[in-house]
């Protein structure tokens, strides 16, 4: 559904009014529909902030004075839309439906930004206290590229001014833990070795451009045209018999020097595109952030011919700079902290955890964090059992001052659903 019919559908299928909420303006919030997932108790509200991003309320029947305040993944390229952060409130509707109350915001704007957006997510909060006063907990929860928002946002605004927290713990969730310095090199490395074996990205027909810039400045290929590209080379998008035995070789090379799955391609690729073009081009002043002068690649067919003949680039250091201090993380965390991460995610490595444990180690701050793993293959949606077993969790830890041990996450999850295949904890530490 076009999201401004959705936006106005809210407005005549939506109440008029909430009792228990402060008034604001009507031009600033307005009702909207929820979506089915959240219940049909739940009453939704849409508003934007003096920023121009968009953020979305939803406040169940039965609430438990809890608010989980989301950072959504991404980054998105487009600009924000009223209605997308139901999406994201479709996502994680089982918070809701446990008596969470739950905000998201859009951000101000789309494109790569970590301290824009965690200024962002953190606002939606204090507008929701703003309309609803102070919840007894509010929790920070942080999906893909928004786990490094949220990791961001609690070294930046976990404390007010005066040093009364403003949040209770953080949950991060298939999150992008590694830094902006570090999250992206493997898909740097994509383009290179893609480009050797296709030559099609650019093509010939294309303006020059190297290919960490990502596309060049004048440049109108779409998402789809680059999936021709991608088929075209590798034959991706068609069965293996109905490839040409120099698509397979192709395919097999890519795959096996990059790491990166078949079905994962042309997503990687994507991001490597449009996300790079907005990153160097228009947050970067067109420096490059990327260096893979001395790489090695290996597991092709003909390493050698590979290493020989790849496209070479080495970072600019005030990009890098520039890219650290928006991105980087310090792991100066004041909070109770709980990462949970899928051991087979095929869009964000599993091997991030490592990486943000010894930034926070490095930090003296290892005795607020706790971190586990299910043993799932999906990204941006896991099992709603783990989301309930990590928040009750986090609660106890909250409420105990004792941290969970990752171990009795699978029990846990156990007794709090019977469904099958909810529960996929990895008991330890998933290693």
């Amino acid at each position: 559904m076009n999201r401004l019919l959705l936006l106005l559908s809210g407005l005549l299928l939506a109440p008029a009014t909430v009792a228990d909420a402060r008034a604001e303006p009507a031009a600033r919030v307005v009702p909207i529909a929820c979506p089915a997932s959240v219940g049909t108790e739940t009453r939704c509200l849409s508003g934007q902030d003096t920023n121009g991003a968009w953020y979305v309320i939803a406040m169940p029947a039965t609430w438990n004075h809890r608010l989980v305040v989301h950072a959504h993944g991404g980054p998105r390229t487009g600009a924000p839309e009223a209605a997308d952060p139901l999406e994201d409130l479709d996502r994680f509707s089982v918070m809701v439906r446990a008596g969470y109350a739950w905000v998201g915001s859009t951000y101000r704007r789309g494109g790569y930004g970590v301290r824009m957006a965690a200024a962002d997510a953190d606002n939606s909060r204090a507008l929701f206290w703003e309309r609803y006063g102070r919840p007894e907990r509010t929790l920070l929860h942080g999906q893909s590229w928004g786990g490094n928002v949220a990791a961001k946002l609690s070294e930046l605004y976990a404390l007010d001014v005066d040093g009364t927290p403003n949040y209770d713990g953080v949950l991060i969730t298939n999150g992008v833990l590694s830094g902006g310095t570090r999250a992206y090199t493997f898909r740097a490395d994509l383009r290179a070795v893609y480009q050797f074996y296709c030559r099609n990205h650019p093509s010939t027909d294309d303006t020059p451009y190297p290919v960490w810039q990502g596309l060049a400045p004048d440049s109108r290929l779409t998402r789809r045209q680059l999936r021709d590209r991608v088929d075209a080379c590798t034959g991706v998008d068609h069965p293996a018999a109905r490839r040409t035995p120099e698509q397979s070789a192709r395919l097999r090379d890519i795959l096996a020097v990059t790491g990166v799955q078949e079905d994962q391609l042309v997503s990687h690729l994507t991001w490597a595109t449009f996300l790079f073009q907005d990153m160097v081009q228009n947050r970067l002043g067109g420096l490059n952030p990327f260096d893979n002068a001395t790489t090695l690649y290996r597991g092709s067919s003909d390493d050698p011919a590979l290493n020989a003949g790849v496209e070479r680039f080495s970072a600019n250091p005030d990009a890098v700079a520039r890219l650290a201090y928006d991105a980087d993380l310090s792991g100066l965390i004041v909070l109770p902290t709980l990462t949970m991460h899928a051991r087979h995610d095929p869009t964000v490595s599993y091997g991030v955890e490592a990486a943000y444990a010894a930034t926070v180690a490095a930090a003296g701050r290892s005795h607020l964090l706790v971190q586990v793993a299910t043993d799932e293959d999906q990204h941006s949606r896991l099992e709603d059992g783990g989301y309930l077993t990590a928040l009750f969790a986090l609660e106890h830890w909250i409420t105990t001052g004792t941290a969970p041990d990752p171990a009795a996450f699978g029990p846990s999850c156990r007794t709090l659903t019977a469904v099958p295949g909810q529960c996929r904890f990895v008991d330890g530490t998933g290693d």
